[in-house]
């Protein structure tokens, strides 16, 4: 899942961003209002991550704007200021939570995963494919109940195709989802971890190229028979 993380600590911002990698999210980072209102008019984000005092647009103004403008993306606030009146400002224009600087690391990603569960009520716990299963709760997969031990760019890829089925997704979609803006892999990169996926799965037991190439457009996880 991707995330926008909008904060100008440049220490804290690469710590939130490391953290929220190491839970299999795909996070992109700016450092103010303006460039983190012009990120999410153009990438669909699963959540925000909201530093309050932010230059050139606050982050409360900013919320107030993605809110006034159609978007129903869960914005989590991060403020310094622990008070009631800062808190309902942020709930008012439109923040879903917030947490509190410093900012603690397990409560923050339990925050995180709680708005993701609200946004997606309607996605199934458990992605299925054959024999194979995926829990994005717990971040396990496990192919005929013994577990697979996967790179987060691996299982990230797999949650992708398993949440598209048989659609056939191109490399740029793909890079999209699963590598943040800041650091876009190249195809030979790419290709490169479709192939240790495919080997690990295969490992595994599963049917053979369960993960198929559809020539010059892009890949899919094999119809099932």
């Amino acid at each position: 899942m991707r995330i926008l993380l909008v904060e100008d600590d440049v220490q804290l911002a690469e710590a939130l961003a490391e953290a929220l990698s190491d839970q299999r999210y795909v996070p992109d980072v700016v450092n103010d209002g303006e460039a983190g209102w012009a990120q999410a008019k153009v990438i669909s984000y699963d959540l925000i991550l909201l530093d309050v005092m932010l230059p050139k647009l606050d982050g409360i103004s900013l919320c107030r704007r993605l809110r006034s403008n159609g978007y129903s993306t869960p914005i989590l606030l991060i403020t310094a200021r622990d008070t009631s009146t800062d808190k309902v400002n942020g709930l008012d224009a439109g923040a879903d939570d917030y947490v509190v600087k410093p900012v603690d690391l397990p409560e923050l990603l339990a925050r995180v995963r709680a708005l993701l569960r609200r946004g997606s009520t309607s996605s199934p716990p458990v992605l299925e494919w054959g024999g194979l299963k995926l829990d994005p709760s717990s971040y396990e997969v496990t192919y005929l109940d013994q577990p697979l031990r996967l790179t987060p760019k691996e299982y990230s890829l797999l949650e992708l195709f398993m949440r598209n089925g048989k659609r056939v997704l191109s490399r740029s979609v793909i890079i999209e989802h699963v590598w943040s803006f800041e650091a876009p892999p190249s195809q030979d990169t790419v290709k490169a971890h479709i192939k240790s996926l495919r080997n690990k799965l295969k490992v595994a037991g599963t049917p053979d190229n369960l993960i198929e190439t559809i020539h010059s457009i892009g890949y899919r996880l094999r119809p099932l028979s």
